[in-house]
């Protein structure tokens, strides 16, 4: 029986599985949302949400409070990055303060190709991180990328453009060409024979008269 037996190992020794949870939380906390396998997802889920938890209990207080301070230092024992604590702090802790936990949501996105392991996306809920305004340039807004679906369906429409130009091409002709005309009936010329008569019948009739 499983008794005491809690949380996945994910084939990884203690120290692995720990650094790659926290890997994993830095990264959820900058970006918002991460691809990762459901195992994994299942795992890190309650992992950052007690980090969002201690961030709140800090700000309870204040931000300046002994209490506030130490739940900062509580949070960089496991996100020893200065940048992605100070987000958590100061946007995403106050966006869940009234929030009484069920800070993340996971969607299950499929199989991958390769090891057939099941993916899943998990985000931080209310975010309102677009993942195309991160190539924005400063003057202008991002260019829209096609699907994958919207590719093929352009590379078939231009596969069928230059179908129907190579049939064109070949209609022209086609069409251009005008059936040749009845030749008229040539007269018959006189042949050598037919003079060497006449002049026969020219001698006769000279020696008749």
């Amino acid at each position: 029986m499983r008794h005491r037996v809690a949380y996945r190992k994910l084939g990884r020794v203690t120290e692995h599985r720990i650094a790659l949870l926290r890997n994993q939380a830095e990264a959820l906390l900058r970006h918002e949302r991460i691809e990762t396998t459901v195992p994994k997802a299942k795992e890190l889920r309650p992992f950052v949400e007690r980090l969002i938890t201690t961030a709140k209990r800090g700000l309870a207080d204040g931000a300046e409070t002994p209490r506030a301070v130490h739940a900062r230092r509580l949070v960089l024992e496991d996100i020893p990055n200065k940048a992605v604590v100070a987000k958590l702090f100061d946007d995403l802790a106050p966006r869940f303060q009234g929030r009484p936990g069920g800070y993340t949501r996971i969607l299950r996105l499929g199989f991958r190709r390769g090891d057939a392991a099941e993916m899943a996306q998990i985000e931080l809920v209310g975010s309102e991180y677009n993942p195309r305004l991160a190539d924005t340039d400063a003057e202008g807004a991002a260019p829209k990328k096609k699907s994958v679906g919207g590719r093929l369906r352009a590379a078939a429409d231009r596969l069928r453009g230059k179908k129907d130009e190579g049939e064109g091409e070949s209609a022209e002709p086609k069409a251009k060409a005008k059936p040749a005309k009845a030749t008229k009936a040539t007269k018959a010329k006189p042949t050598k024979a037919t003079k060497a008569t006449k002049a026969t019948k020219a001698a006769k009739k000279a020696d008749e008269e």
